[in-house]
């Protein structure tokens, strides 16, 4: 049975708006499956991926976060929305914002509003906790221009469940894998033998398998709390080096060479030092309480291997 097959009558017609259609979204419209039950709408801002969106069983709507006025459409299509775009990257006034989450906020507030607003923020706005463990009342301490702005985003769908009664969830999203997603697994990486971190310097990781992930999405259309957060995370409990060790015996590769902190920023690229410079575990009881969600791949040793 699927999960919409599940939900109460009343609930089976809806109009589900996806914001940031790309491989989470389109596993979402897989396990929402489209058909009578639920017409699904994403907005894109490239034309020529209107067929394919299509041949999903979605109504691709023309529109970018980055022009709000192509927005103004959104306004009461939707009877759930689940915002998966990230913040811009490039240089803006001010570099803790996200203006796209503002603006979609206002989109959304002008008339006839949805039941529910889900937005895919990421564990990173908790910064680096030393590798101690981290619920959802720890208070947020971005330490990177990306998390400042999905702190901002989070805010701005807050808001909008505080002024208007929309029940507002965000998700706090760890590393996205899975082996039939672009990039989904260290396998390249570890054919390029790129270092990793002794253990005396090594940092806690955390991940969650795309297809869980787009099952929480759907989940917490429906169940989650208003004005609540989620640490939406897996039970795997493994420090990063430890983590690429165990995908390159699964996959029968050598194991990437250690290396001390203090090199790293000779050999390795920015991006990766920044997710070395933060180590902390998540809590995930919430995830399974409040949305019930029931773990298909509960750890990277279960999700490399599909």
């Amino acid at each position: 049975m699927s999960l919409i097959g599940a939900l109460p009558a009343r609930f089976r017609r809806e109009r589900v708006l996806i914001i940031g259609c790309g491989d989470v979204g389109q596993r979402v419209a897989r396990v929402l499956g489209g058909g009578r039950r639920v017409r699904l709408l994403a907005l894109t801002s490239t034309p020529g991926r209107g067929a394919a969106l299509r041949a999903q069983g979605i109504t691709p709507l023309q529109g970018n976060l980055d022009d709000a006025r192509s927005l103004r459409r959104l306004a009461g299509l939707a009877t759930r929305v689940l915002h998966l775009a990230p913040p811009p990257s490039g240089e803006l006034a001010d570099w803790r914002l996200d203006p796209r989450t503002r603006a979609l906020v206002r989109a959304l507030a002008q008339r006839s509003l949805p039941t529910t607003l889900v937005y895919g923020s990421t564990s990173g706005v908790y910064g680096d906790r030393q590798g101690q463990w981290v619920s959802e009342a720890t208070p947020a301490k971005p330490s990177t221009p990306r998390a400042w702005r999905r702190v901002d985003a989070e805010a701005a769908v807050h808001w909008l469940g505080r002024a208007t009664g929309v029940r507002t969830s965000v998700l706090r999203i760890p590393g996205i894998y899975a082996p039939d997603r672009e990039g989904g697994t260290p396998h390249e990486r570890l054919k390029r033998g790129t270092p990793v971190l002794r253990a005396e310097d090594d940092v806690y990781t955390n991940h969650i398998h795309a297809d869980d992930l787009a099952r929480a999405c759907v989940l917490a259309l429906w169940r989650a709390r208003s004005q609540r957060n989620v640490n939406v995370v897996d039970d795997t409990q493994l420090k990063m080096g430890d983590y690429f060790d165990l995908a390159a015996d699964l996959y029968g590769l050598p194991r990437p060479p250690r290396m001390a902190r203090d090199a790293a920023g000779d050999q390795l690229p920015l991006m990766l030092l920044s997710f070395m410079s933060e180590s902390r575990r998540l809590h995930n009881q919430r995830m399974k309480a409040e949305l019930g969600l029931r773990l298909r791949y509960p750890t990277v040793a279960e999700g490399l291997r599909v």
